[in-house]
């Protein structure tokens, strides 16, 4: 039988071993989720909200369990896991506060008003929910939590290295009183994750990773005829225009680079940098880069800690490389020693970026920062668009109304941070373009992206 070893990526120790499952059994897994469905989908949303106040506060009790469960198998640093837990108690409260309004039914007319109308958000049954491990409590918690509320059942298919971590979740989950079945983890390969897609009792499937990974589970959705939300991958730009703080912006901008050790789709990437403050910035970020204390993750002053594994290590040594292979300049870090502790990388940056290297084009999922220096402000937006992606980015400029219209009007992306970082927040929609995927999450939208917008027409 195959199996999954879970491994400590700031020890190389191994962690823990599990059984892959089979397709009968996890195919066994779906079927009672569509059992409990039919329960619960006839609660409501006041009922189902009181449950999913209770796993709130049962995951504040364990917060130090969660966390270090997290930090363990993909070496989150500790403090930040205390983040993230709180970070999803307040996802299930927002939703248990907003679900009943949301989710209502809705009073219209129709035949040109004289009749009237209603409009019902009606569950839809197993939703399957394709989580990436570089946030092992919140990826699945934001599709639980909003499905929870709507009325639908989840099943996770966590990524293989946190896979402690979604059996811990599904435990809590139970404990708090969410009903035997509604919320159930697999451990499977992906052939038969893709057989999942196909079940007849799945009706949804939401997956957030690579934009490579998105567009096969896409497909695999579309031949099925199943609706898709896809939260992919971003080389997200944060632009330091000419009347920039740069005191501000350099602060913010490491914290946005190291943030969750480098590994955070929403993260800041690119630097584009207008040319009159481009000296100013640069020397001062390459700085405080460098000051960033990396170690242990347990320890509450590390800055940044170990990537989440040799995968992602390697995977950023090629890159790193081919993108100083293709004219890039390497300002700091860049050279990771072999260390038999833990898979370390530290804090880079590399300026002079340009189209066709990994540093301008493509995601670099660790603490490796791209700096681009723009001719002016009009030059930097056009640099920050263009790429493939659209997931977030960033504004640095002393005029408010300047960033607010260059976000509104002229970014072409999901979410744009002014003068500030920031990951998710429950009262906000979460969400990309172009090959960052499509659908949104929080804000409420997330609640109504699996429902059944039903019409029901009355004769008066």
């Amino acid at each position: 039988m195959s199996q999954i070893q879970t491994c400590n990526p700031a020890t190389r120790e191994p962690l823990e071993t599990y059984d892959l499952m089979g397709k009968n059994e996890a195919f066994a897994l779906v079927d009672a989720a569509h059992e409990a469905f039919l329960s619960w989908k006839n609660r409501s949303h006041e009922e189902r909200g009181d449950i999913l106040r209770k796993i709130a506060q049962t995951l504040r009790d364990n917060t130090d369990r969660i966390s270090e469960m997290m930090t363990r198998e993909m070496g989150k640093l500790l403090k930040d896991g205390k983040t993230e837990v709180e970070i999803c108690a307040r996802i299930f409260e927002y939703t248990a506060d907003n679900g009943p309004s949301a989710l209502a039914d809705e009073e219209r007319t129709h035949s040109g008003g004289k009749k009237r109308g209603i409009v019902t958000y009606s569950p839809i049954g197993v939703i399957y929910s394709i989580q990436p491990w570089n946030f092992p409590l919140y990826q699945p918690v934001r599709v639980l939590a909003a499905n929870a509320m709507a009325g639908n059942a989840c099943i996770l298919k966590h990524a293989s290295i946190c896979t402690g971590s979604g059996l811990l979740l599904r435990d809590l989950c139970l404990e708090a009183g969410l009903p035997k079945g509604l919320f159930d983890v697999v451990l499977v390969d992906h052939d038969i994750s893709d057989d999942i897609i196909k079940h007849d009792k799945i009706r949804a499937v939401t997956m957030t990773g690579s934009d490579g990974a998105g567009s096969h589970i896409g497909k695999t959705a579309a031949a099925a005829l199943k609706k898709t939300v896809l939260e992919l991958g971003s080389n997200d730009a944060y632009l330091v225009l000419e009347d920039a703080d740069i005191d501000l912006a350099v602060k913010t901008c490491v914290t946005g680079r190291l943030y969750n050790n480098g590994e955070t789709c929403v993260s800041a990437k690119r630097f584009v940098v207008a040319d009159a403050v481009y000296d100013e910035f640069v020397e001062a970020f390459v700085e405080r880069m460098k000051s960033a204390k990396m170690g242990d993750p347990m320890d509450e002053e590390t800055q940044l800690g170990p990537v989440s594994g040799k995968d992602q290590f390697d995977t950023l040594v090629e890159q790193v490389q081919k993108s100083l292979d293709g004219g890039c300049t390497l300002l700091c870090g860049g050279d990771p020693e072999d260390d038999p502790d833990g898979w370390y990388y530290p804090a880079t940056v590399l300026a002079d970026c340009k189209p066709g290297t990994p540093a301008y084009d493509d995601e670099l999922f660790g603490p490796v920062a791209s700096i681009i220096r723009a001719k002016d402000d009009e030059d930097a937006m056009r640099i920050a668009n263009d790429s493939r992606y659209g997931l977030g980015g960033g504004i640095f400029t002393k005029d408010e109304d300047k960033a607010i219209r260059l976000a509104r009007d002229h970014f072409d992306t999901g979410m744009v941070r002014v003068n500030s970082f920031g990951a998710a927040d429950p009262n906000m929609p979460f969400g990309g373009v172009k090959d960052s995927g499509y659908g949104r999450e929080h804000g409420g939208f997330g609640m109504k992206e699996f429902v059944n917008a039903k019409a029901i027409f009355l004769p008066s």
